[in-house]
């Protein structure tokens, strides 16, 4: 029996499928996918059946095209929940690597002008760009005060600080900073993990990529955004670190105890949850915004450090196209049943996708929609898209190409070394922290990422601006 069958799928339309209510279900599941993409996909529906048993949850539980299995929530989920219906927030629908996302720049340059600086260009950002799974970072906080002010402050008090320029406060989601951060509610040892790893990649799948603009489809938009044919771009994705990691942990344990007094009951302890107006909800949704804005300040630090090696090695000049995070819980007003309702939208591996004419988009990109930015594998491509009129899912998106072999999996299909000779065959620099986490992140491991991006668009969840090819890349 095929997949579809076996959970109870229903394609409504291409591209488009649907779970109906069942047992403790409050709403409907609908996944945005293709057949293929579905494939092997029975845990992480099952997440989506689960998901939609949140108290307070309104419209359906939802998947992107990129789903994968996840903690509590399928990565690739958006679930909104209404705060003056009992609705909750759960950590499991925001994941442990909190803000996590995605930051592009593009260079005053193209591609036949930096080739010959490629090599030293390459080797500065080696040298430069601090990863792997310990602590070392761009910014040395100079205690735990300056810590709580990056904790409050985002992008905007790295930019104060002199790690950037004031325009990329404009092109960063809610303006380099989160409201609402409660540095309170983030406990010592999260700090304590967070004060020594500002501005660095971290590891597993984060990146940082050199690329180049291989084709636009939008011209208009591509334009507006500031993207070129041929253009040189540097593309950084990474989230909150070990901080985030910690935050996510300490919340989903209170929860996990409170929930009792709120009569909650959830079918997978991971998605533990409380009211979001309640003392626990509130509580987490403070320490939450404060990682975010220490992932903002991360990738702002990163920046500063690509910048000064491009201008170094290239005489090039980087400017933000957007920041955009990918796993994040938000307060946002949607219409639900023809009512703007307040509500609080979890997006796990799935991208915020606003569309032309949105207040809350920068006035110089405003009426070409929101840019998303869609991070590929070593050696295919990554994607700029825009958001829709009408985007369905609360205006979300895929946030990427999605795994399919576990790193376990992975590294043993191929050597690190081996690969690295590959992709240094086909005109991609490679530079990683270590063989085996290259091995780890092979593109064999995760789903095709142009098949993942052309369902999103053919779901109706966005379209497609630019395609991006990488020249080089920092792994962690």
């Amino acid at each position: 029996m095929e997949l579809v069958e076996q959970v109870g799928l229903v394609e409504e339309r291409p591209c488009r499928f649907r779970i109906e209510p069942r047992g403790p279900m409050r709403v409907p599941g609908v996944v945005f996918a293709s057949r293929d993409l579905l494939h092997d996909a029975a845990q992480s529906l099952e997440q989506v059946v689960n998901v939609a048993t949140l108290p307070g949850i309104v419209g359906a539980s939802y998947a992107m095209p990129d789903i994968h299995w996840g903690y509590g929530f399928p990565i690739g989920g958006v679930a909104a929940t209404d705060p003056d219906e009992g609705g909750a927030v759960s950590p499991g629908g925001v994941g442990f690597d909190i803000s996590c996302g995605v930051r592009l720049l593009t260079a005053d340059t193209d591609v036949r002008a930096l080739r010959p600086a490629l090599p030293e260009t390459m080797d500065g950002l080696d040298r430069a760009i601090p990863r792997g799974a310990g602590p070392g970072g761009v910014w040395h906080p100079t205690g735990p005060g300056q810590l709580e002010r990056i904790l409050e402050g985002g992008s905007r008090y790295a930019v104060a600080e002199g790690y950037g320029e004031e325009r990329d406060l404009t092109r960063c989601e809610d303006g380099g900073a989160v409201a609402d951060a409660d540095v309170a509610q983030v406990g010592a040892r999260a700090r304590e993990r967070g004060l020594g790893q500002v501005g660095s990649l971290g590891s597993a799948n984060h990146f940082l990529e050199v690329q180049r603009v291989a084709e636009v489809y939008d011209d208009e938009a591509a334009a507006a955004f500031g993207l070129a044919p041929d253009q040189v771009c540097v593309m950084i994705h990474c989230g909150s670190r070990g901080l985030g990691h910690q935050i996510c942990t300490d919340h989903v344990k209170a929860m996990d105890r409170a929930m009792a007094r709120y009569g909650i009951t959830v079918p997978d302890r991971q998605l533990a949850c409380t009211p979001v107006d309640s003392p626990e909800g509130r509580a987490y949704l403070g320490a939450m915004a404060a990682a975010a804005n220490y992932a903002r300040a991360n990738r702002q630090a990163l920046s500063h450090a690509a910048r000064r090696v491009l201008r170094r090695a290239a005489g090039a000049h980087l400017s933000l196209v957007y920041d955009v995070s990918h796993n994040l819980a938000k307060i946002e007003t949607h219409p639900v049943d023809g009512t703007r309702r307040r509500l609080c939208v979890h997006r796990k591996g799935a991208t915020r996708a606003f569309p032309p004419g949105h207040p809350d988009l920068p006035e110089d990109v405003r009426e070409h929609g929101q840019p998303v930015l869609i991070p590929g594998t070593m050696g295919t491509a990554s994607y700029v898209l825009t958001g829709v009129p009408g985007g369905d899912a609360f205006f979300s998106t895929c946030h990427g190409a999605g795994r399919v072999l576990s790193r376990h999996q992975a590294a043993r299909a191929v050597g690190g070394r081996e690969l690295g000779a590959r992709l240094e065959r086909d005109g991609i620099a490679v530079r990683p922290r270590s063989w085996r986490g290259l091995s780890e992140e092979a593109p064999e491991a995760y789903k095709d990422v142009s098949a993942v991006v052309a369902v999103s668009e053919r779901a109706g969840l966005c379209r497609t601006v630019a395609r991006l090819v990488p020249l080089g890349v920092v792994k962690g």
